[in-house]
């Protein structure tokens, strides 16, 4: 394990009811907020209505934007700061899911900045200072209700970028599993493989001696695997809920990385999928990840996945470990095949026209130390193989 600092300032009110310490908690540190959203989603399941009574109980002005895009863009992060400036604005609440509180983060960082949100993904500029970030979370997925992290898409230039800073961290996060009791099931299974997807990034790193991090890496994918399909088949099961939602936080919060170089490749790929299709970021990473494991799988990396074989699936530890690595390969697509997601490019309207672009564009540096290092060709390789 190599040395590092791990600090999570986030205040999380987790459980049924718990909005209700939402205005006293704004009050601490806001008097005036930019009410931040998506689509109606938030009118239909009770949050809207929750957060305004929080507002209204401790006086609190507001104003709002609504219709945050799944991808958030920066002409709405832009809107945001407008508000902000606007109404002399000292905080943001964020209603929805990963995509709204990551517009919120750029909006507060914005907001604080005189120059152009963009400069932050675009990595001309690291926020220094942000407005009081405050989240109702309504979807399973990102884990940004807990992260410095946030990723906004740029249509103008097809690029979706992400920028880092302990500033944007939420200064509180409400997570009441029964607000994702509403969700669709296609969106309760792309949260799931995102989740996992997570924990992938972090568990398949060059450094393999941090037991504790990987163990719990091990707990979160197995969670992942029971909840999963229990949320889809019963909406409203409170504890298939609870755990998905408790997990998505913990597997990108920066817990599972401490001591290891982890380089988020899988997820550098898909975000060129999203930025040139717009494509949902849990059903992209469904799609590439069982191939990325596949391609890098080599005599090298094959008992960290035969580990994962039998840790996480429950594959017989005496097995040959090229068996226990092929098998569990195939178990991870097949679970996300049994979730409703589809395994090919072809299945979401993705063919050959921009593949050599995207592997072009998505290839950086930190390939270089990743898992398994990757060249262009090599992402591009992994791309065909996913149509």
């Amino acid at each position: 394990m190599k040395n590092f600092t791990f600090s999570i300032p986030t205040t999380v009110h987790f459980g049924q009811g718990q909005i209700q310490k939402l205005g006293a908690e704004m009050a601490r540190r806001s008097s005036r907020l930019l009410m931040v959203y998506g689509g109606g989603s938030i009118r239909r399941n009770g949050v809207y209505d929750g957060a305004v009574e929080q507002l209204k109980s401790q006086n609190l002005f507001w104003t709002e934007l609504g219709g945050v895009e799944p991808n958030p863009r920066i002409s709405t992060v832009r809107r945001g700061v407008e508000l902000c400036r606007e109404h002399n604005l000292d905080g943001v609440l964020a209603l929805g899911g990963g995509s709204v509180i990551d517009c919120a983060k750029a909006i507060a960082a914005g907001a604080c900045y005189d120059g152009d949100a963009w400069d932050f993904p675009s990595g001309k500029a690291v926020p220094e200072r942000a407005l009081p970030i405050f989240t109702v979370l309504t979807m399973a997925a990102t884990g940004s209700e807990m992260d410095s992290v946030a990723v906004i898409s740029n249509p103008d230039t097809q690029e979706k970028l992400d920028f880092a800073a302990a500033c944007c961290l939420p200064a509180v996060s409400i997570l009441d599993p029964t607000y994702t009791c509403s969700l669709p099931a296609s969106q309760t299974a792309a949260g799931t493989a995102d989740i996992m997807s997570h924990t992938f990034e972090n568990y398949f790193s060059p450094i393999e001696t941090s037991f504790l991090a990987d163990s719990m890496a091990e707990d979160i994918l197995r969670a992942c695997i029971h909840y999963g399909p229990r949320a889809i088949a019963d909406p409203n099961d409170y504890e298939a809920r609870a755990n998905l939602m408790w997990c998505a936080p913990w597997a990108i919060n920066g817990f599972l990385d401490m001591g290891k170089p982890v380089a988020w490749s899988v997820h550098k790929i898909e975000h060129e999928l999203s930025a040139f299709y717009d494509i949902t970021h849990g059903v992209g990473l469904a799609i590439l990840t069982p191939n990325w494991m596949r391609y890098v799988l080599n005599e090298r990396t094959v008992d960290r996945f035969a580990r994962y074989g039998t840790n996480v699936w429950g594959l017989d530890a005496s097995l040959p470990a090229q068996q226990r690595a092929e098998e569990a390969i195939a178990k991870t697509r097949a679970f996300f095949t049994s979730l409703g997601l589809p395994a090919t490019l072809h299945e979401v309207g993705i063919g050959e026209e921009h593949l050599e672009l995207m592997a072009k564009k998505a290839r950086t540096p930190g390939f270089d130390r990743t898992f398994v290092p990757l060249s262009q060709e090599d992402i591009l390789n992994i791309l065909r193989m996913s149509l």
